[in-house]
């Protein structure tokens, strides 16, 4: 980014279903910019609804999704910090984002493989309106950095250090999930 003020975050604090609102709003203020949501398929179902603002007002958001079938953070949680213990995070009934895409009347696009991918890109940048990207990624990739419960902004867990992570999080930690 060559300009401030250009990235808004949630700063991976966990608050799924930020990114679709927040594209909304910078759209709004500025009707000029290319404004890209990226997001995992979790967050995105939590605030789908939206893509009825994006029509109705004209705003050419872009909703890119990495859709791994997974509630993403909570999964790599579950992986790294709780013995891989997995509850209630695997989402077994998608919806298909592109036809969800075309149901609202913007354009829905799919990538399954990275030599799908650069073309796609090129065509949701370039599309006049709102966009619903459906980008499948691998089930078990993990985003990093992270940030264990409890912890603070200096704590934050890199993909280098995720080989020894029994130090981060106690047993009675891991008991909370």
């Amino acid at each position: 980014f060559d300009e401030p003020n250009r990235w808004m975050t949630s700063g991976g604090l966990g608050t799924m279903g930020y990114g679709l609102p927040a594209a909304l709003g910078v759209q709004l203020a500025h009707p000029e910019s290319l404004v890209i949501d990226i997001g995992g398929d979790a967050s995105v179902q939590m605030t789908m609804q939206e893509m009825s603002t994006a029509i109705q007002y004209g705003l050419p958001i872009k909703i890119f999704i990495l859709n791994n079938e997974w509630m993403g953070m909570v999964r790599q949680w579950q992986q790294l910090l709780h013995g891989e213990r997995y509850s209630h995070s695997y989402s077994a009934s998608l919806p298909d984002f592109v036809k969800m895409a075309e149901a609202f009347g913007c354009l829905g696009l799919r990538a399954r493989t990275p030599a799908e991918l650069d073309d796609a890109i090129r065509q949701m940048i370039d599309y006049p309106g709102p966009v619903i990207f459906d980008c499948c990624v691998t089930k078990e990739e993990n985003c990093f950095p992270m940030i264990p419960s409890g912890k603070a902004h200096n704590d934050m867990i890199l993909a280098e250090e995720t080989r020894d992570l029994g130090s981060i999080i106690d047993d009675a930690g891991k008991r909370l999930v």
